[in-house]
């Protein structure tokens, strides 16, 4: 019953931009976590940006600045703006949604975001 559903990404340019959108159903979405993560061929899977039910934030290093998470409760939907994308930031991206108190938590089947001219 549970479902992460990932969209939006594709082949941009360098400097180019993208935004990603999760929606999830089956859960009480206003109470989880959500992040992105991200896997590059040959790479461990890492966190990208996460947000959580109080709309805090949190960013890799190498994308401050340049991405930004943020929820939509009313639509379920956690989405990842990405601007000045890099060729390094070709990867699945994958969503994610935990309560941390529990551990555990939902992924989505990713979608490839390749960066390249």
């Amino acid at each position: 019953q549970v479902q992460l559903v990932e969209s939006g990404g594709g082949l941009v340019q360098p400097g180019g931009s993208l935004r990603l959108s999760c929606a999830a159903s089956g859960i009480i979405f206003s109470i989880y976590t959500l992040a992105w993560f991200r896997q590059a061929p040959g790479k461990q899977r890492e966190l990208v940006a996460e947000i959580t039910s109080a709309s805090s934030t949190n960013y890799a290093d190498s994308v401050k600045g340049r991405f930004t998470i943020s929820r939509d409760n009313a639509k379920n939907t956690v989405y990842l703006q990405m601007n000045s994308l890099k060729p390094e930031d070709t990867a699945v991206y994958y969503c994610n949604a935990v309560l941390l108190v529990s551990g555990g938590g939902y992924w989505g089947q990713g979608t490839q975001v390749t960066v390249s001219s």
